[in-house]
């Protein structure tokens, strides 16, 4: 075990990640020739095209130092927010960290919340200043920030480039003096943590884990302690470049069991795997259900794509077991599902798939967050959908989800960022200076008024420069009331909304004048209007489509005139009895981007 090392990459997105780890595969030779290329670990095309790394990623490398070999393993973490539990459970599974700051960045909120995430677990930090070979560079500036961040020796910190190879030499030789070996004992009963798992259309989960008591041997009789299950391990391995099986995986050492389990939800990232006749005692500490954050409607355009669409949703669900999804059926939309995301990167990335992987053409909905709903008797419920609300009558009060944020930027954007937050009804907890020109302002914001279009216009007022991180803090009563968009009395249940009462009125208004816009013109008027209960508290009139029927009138009585004119007007009112209005597509996806 001495010779054995774990550890993970701490980064925010766009840092050099992805770019660093492939120098270190290259110089530990794990890849050679052919199989090199840029983001060895991202086997994703989308993950590739955004420069992020969406699943997480183990791999296990070679390396002789002082005339020893040592194994190092590199458990790759997600970068963004939205997976963050996945980046706990990684984060786990190591005994050190590098931590990789862009030289001309600087630090951002995404560092800053996975290097407290890997302080809480006693993780050797390592701090690394990627991208020093950059024109802009601030290599000075940057390591002071370091400095005060962790509070260590600026010749701690290792200057290196992902780009030119430049440091990665001293990057591995720090990882084997630095980070500690895997402490554990190899007589106790088996006790691994799973931290990540993928699909394989042949062989089915396989699941990734790190041993962290005992050894797993081919065939061995295991348990999955979180859902209670018995597996027969028919493949048990190392995680090379490709995966590469053993007769037993040793105590410290991280690797991936094989056992043909068919459906995602057996295999939870945080679980812990025992021995079915030798049980640990406990559980190892940390595991929690990952909880949808934001909620939408995923309906197909041509309403016979919808068992197709059930199929895609299910294959998505065995390499994603994050994603949620059950049938709701709705007036305008026809057949759909009510598909729950850890946050809008999430959402947009399983559109993405949907359309890429299986050709699935999709209208999502407004999304929205799940709310609790306490009756008058003191029972709640979690309510994902306006139309799942209730009679207003029966509700005492509502509860919605506040999440802790932090905005780190430069001083000069303080004041623009202050009135976002505040017009998104935030509440300032507290700001801290970090070095300089820096500054980290901490909010309390509701969730439900940054799944919109939050993250756009914080970037557009600081020109790019803010970053954001957040988690879920607790949840708050609320005045929100339901909001529904009727037309010619209709209501549309499509575009219902639960806003917030200060809003509404303002919000009912712009989607009155959008939808005015977008729905063709009728041979009759229609009416839209936005209602809060049976109170309209905006209206706009598309005028109908007329033909002048007085145009064959050349002089002669009025009485002709009036009685052409009143034959029109029965003919408009019969007309508007049994037509209905339909709604244009781009009329849900405007509603989705109302400034």
């Amino acid at each position: 075990m001495k010779h054995i090392r774990n550890f993970c990459i701490i980064a925010h997105i766009d840092h050099g990640k992805s770019t660093l780890a492939d120098r270190l595969l290259e110089y530990t030779h794990v890849v050679e020739g052919k199989a090199m290329q840029a983001q060895v670990l991202d086997d994703m095309e989308l993950e590739r095209e955004r420069g992020i790394t969406i699943k997480s990623h183990a791999i296990q490398m070679k390396y002789a130092y002082k005339g020893e070999e040592y194994t190092l393993n590199l458990i790759d973490t997600p970068g963004h927010v939205d997976f963050s539990y996945e980046v706990s459970r990684s984060i786990a599974a190591c005994e050190g960290a590098l931590l990789i700051v862009d030289a001309a960045q600087g630090i951002q909120a995404q560092t800053i919340s996975n290097l407290y995430m890997a302080l809480e677990n006693d993780l050797e930090i390592i701090p690394v200043l990627n991208k020093v070979d950059l024109a802009n560079a601030m290599p000075e500036e940057v390591e002071d920030q370091i400095v005060e961040l962790l509070g260590c020796k600026r010749e701690d910190i290792i200057r290196a480039s992902g780009k030119t190879g430049e440091g990665v030499y001293a990057i591995l030789d720090a990882i084997i003096e630095k980070v500690p070996p895997p402490t554990g004992d190899p007589a106790a009963p088996l006790q691994a943590l799973i931290f990540d798992s993928v699909f394989n259309s042949f062989r089915g989960i396989i699941a990734y884990f790190k041993i962290v008591n005992g050894s797993i041997r081919k065939g061995d009789l295991v348990k999955f302690v979180a859902t209670g299950k018995e597996y027969e391990a028919d493949e048990v391995g190392i995680l090379k470049l490709e995966m590469s099986p053993q007769d037993e995986v040793s105590c410290g050492n991280v690797g991936y069991i094989i056992s043909g389990i068919k459906v995602s939800k057996e295999v939870k990232v945080g679980d812990t795997i025992t021995h079915v006749k030798n049980p640990c005692k406990a559980a190892i500490a940390g595991f929690e259900e990952v909880k949808p954050m934001v909620f939408a409607g995923v309906y197909p355009i041509e309403t016979d794509e919808f068992e197709n669409l059930r199929a895609s949703l299910e294959k998505l669900q065995l390499n994603d077991a994050s994603l949620t999804f059950q049938p709701e059926s709705s007036v305008a939309l026809g057949f759909g599902f009510r598909c729950g995301f850890l946050g809008l990167l999430h959402m947009e990335i399983i559109q993405e798939r949907l359309d890429r992987e299986f050709n699935m053409e999709v209208i999502t909905t407004v999304p929205n967050v799940s709310y609790k709903v306490y009756d008058k008797h003191g029972d709640y419920k979690d309510v994902h959908n306006p139309a799942g609300l209730p009679d207003p009558t029966q509700i005492e009060r509502i509860e919605e989800p506040f999440i802790r944020s932090s905005v780190i930027t430069s001083t000069t954007y303080i004041g623009p960022i202050m009135t976002l937050c505040l017009g998104k009804r935030g509440v300032l907890v507290k700001q801290d200076y970090i070095s300089g020109d820096r500054v980290e302002i901490i909010f309390d914001l509701p969730l439900g008024e940054i799944v919109i279009d939050f993250y756009d216009k914080l970037k557009s007022i600081s020109k790019g420069y803010a970053s954001f991180d957040y988690h879920l803090h607790d949840y708050r009563p609320s005045k929100l009331v339901k909001m529904d968009i009727l037309l010619n009395s209709e209501p549309v249940d499509a575009l219902s909304t639960l806003t917030h009462i200060d809003n509404a009125v303002t919000f009912g208004r712009k989607m009155c004048e959008k939808l005015k816009e977008l729905i063709p013109r009728q041979q009759y008027d229609v009416a839209i209007q936005a209602a809060i209960g049976a109170k309209i508290i905006a209206r706009e009139t598309i005028k109908a489509v007329r033909k002048d029927v007085t145009a064959k009138c050349y002089g002669g009585d009025i009485s002709r005139k009036r009685k052409l004119l009143e034959k029109q007007k029965e003919g408009k009112k019969r007309m508007k009895q049994v037509g209905n209005v339909e709604v244009p597509q781009k009329a849900f996806l405007a509603v989705l981007k109302l400034d």
